[in-house]
């Protein structure tokens, strides 16, 4: 691989600090002008307190997770709550593939956020193949496809006319203007073209990254997960993307959380029947207490990490604790970073309904380098560039405030990201908290403009926020890890070289 080509994929590392923080209309520059002193927590006193102590309020006791390389993808995968995609796009999705490598992927999509009014549905068949282990995205396969039909079902006229607005009129009088609503209507086959269907941003690029999870538990049963590569946040970019991270999983019909009423909604509908979601009760969103990752989380650009978060909404505080590793299972960390700052909540967002805006300020960050590669070149930087240039060591916390940051971690201080919240219940009542997906290209959301449009994988609230608990890899083993996180090309690049024979063997 090219310098020219790894620069690229790692542009996403260069800044990981999550945003949360609702614009307040009219509110002037001096919200932001707060004490900047520790966040007042009683979690700094318990660093060390094992996640299961969380895991455990979610999940059974004695789960056991196990991931195989090549994955079985036969059987139907399905939604499990109604999806979100940048633009935003609200769908449900339902795939089946056989062990003929045949594959039916059924995609719903809906004018709002509840999939409560279906517009369209995509009917997609094809073949996929299995190839070799990713050596990018670690844990994961990689796929080819080939399409051999797409058909279109629009349920209604005004859902014909608004999607054929967003298409070039060739592309109406071809495809859409013989559609009748509730009747199948072929947009591509192996003799016609896909202009129209890149017109329309479909793509299926999703199916170059696979992997499977299946979760053991300790009574007998199992729910098997099919993770699939992510869509791109640029719309533009979305059918050229090559993804390196995951989307949200589908769940397997046979194989899924109970209860799951979604489950068997998009499990029984067809292009012509799309699924109507019940409406869930509305959460107001409150921050309160304390917010982990419910499992190692994926990103694109090689990434794997846990968040952390404690919000103290009397402040206007918050604290991230956010910890990166080389490998899926987060069972080999690199560095920790941990940022403090201020937030301000504004108005309900105009494009996702029951989710805010939120501007999220960040004056403190800390790095903890875990592992010899990253010290070593942490401790290459420039003398008042990155804290204290030549005093790196493993699992020593350092400062990055006195020097504004840290631009080989790609960290500037003080440091401004315009996000969007929500919250959600899962399926037994339990309050999720939905953050916005950070851009693809790894850029940050540092106006207005780049406000996330769509959501990452939710974090869970751990009862007696007051803890801080360290992540716990899928055999248990307990990690105990200081506090930081961030991202950087060259730090990536070391620590991903290094580790790039190892995974050779491993795969």
């Amino acid at each position: 691989m090219s310098s020219a080509q790894l620069s690229h994929l790692l542009r996403g590392v260069l800044l990981l600090l999550p945003a949360a923080a609702v614009i307040v209309a009219g509110a002037s520059s001096k919200l932001w002008e707060v004490p900047t002193g520790h966040f007042t927590s009683s979690s700094n006193q318990t660093e060390n307190v094992p996640l299961e102590r969380c895991q455990n309020q979610w999940t059974e006791d004695g789960v056991k997770v196990t991931a195989d390389i090549p994955p079985k993808l036969d059987g139907t995968w399905v939604s499990t709550r109604c999806e979100v995609r940048p633009g935003p796009e609200f769908l449900t999705r339902s795939y089946t593939f056989h062990s003929n490598r045949h594959f039916q992927a059924l995609q719903h999509y809906y004018t709002e956020s509840s999939c409560e009014d279906p517009a369209y549905s995509l009917m997609i068949r094809g073949k996929i193949r299995l190839l070799q282990a990713s050596w990018i995205t670690r844990g994961a396969s990689e796929a080819e496809h080939h399409l051999s039909r797409v058909g279109i079902v629009v349920h209604s006229m005004a859902a014909k006319q608004r999607l054929a607005s967003r298409l070039p009129p060739a592309c109406v009088s071809l495809s859409l203007n013989e559609a009748v609503p509730g009747k199948l209507y072929e947009l591509y086959n192996t003799r016609a073209g896909r202009a129209c269907l890149a017109a329309m941003g479909f793509s299926v690029m999703e199916m170059g990254l696979v992997r499977v999870e299946t979760q053991h538990h300790s009574h007998g049963g199992k729910v098997q997960e099919l993770f699939l590569g992510d869509i791109h946040t640029d719309w533009a970019q979305r059918t050229q993307h090559r993804p390196s991270g995951y989307q949200q999983p589908l769940q397997n019909a046979m194989h899924h959380i109970h209860p799951c009423p979604v489950c068997a909604l998009v499990y029984r509908s067809s292009e012509q029947r799309p699924p109507v979601l019940p409406r869930g009760p509305a959460v107001p969103l409150s921050l309160t207490g304390h917010w982990v990752s419910l499992r190692c989380e994926t990103r694109p650009n090689v990434l794997f990490l846990t968040r952390d978060f404690t919000f103290n909404p009397s402040q206007h505080a918050w604290e991230g604790i956010y910890r990166h590793y080389l490998d899926s299972a987060c069972s080999q960390p690199t560095f920790t970073l941990r940022a403090w700052g201020h937030y301000a909540q504004g108005n309900p967002s105009s494009k996702l309904s029951g989710a805010s805006e939120f501007v999220f300020k960040v004056t403190q960050v800390r790095v903890t380098a875990m592992d010899e590669s990253t010290a070593k070149l942490l401790n290459s930087t420039r003398p008042g560039k990155c804290g204290r240039a030549g005093d790196w060591s493993v699992g020593v916390e350092q400062d990055l405030t006195a020097t504004n940051g840290c631009p080989m971690l790609g960290i500037k201080l003080p440091h401004k990201e315009y996000e969007l919240f929500k919250m959600e219940l899962d399926h037994r009542k339990r309050p999720l908290l939905f953050t916005g997906e950070r851009p693809t290209d790894g850029s940050s959301p540092d106006r207005p403009l780049r406000r996330p449009t769509s959501f990452q994988a939710p974090m869970v609230l751990c009862n007696g926020g007051e803890t801080h608990p360290s992540f716990s890899t899928f055999n248990s083993r307990q990690l105990q890890l200081a506090s930081g996180t961030a991202g950087l090309e060259k730090l990536v690049l070391l620590v991903f070289g290094s580790a790039l024979c190892s995974w050779l063997v491993v795969y």
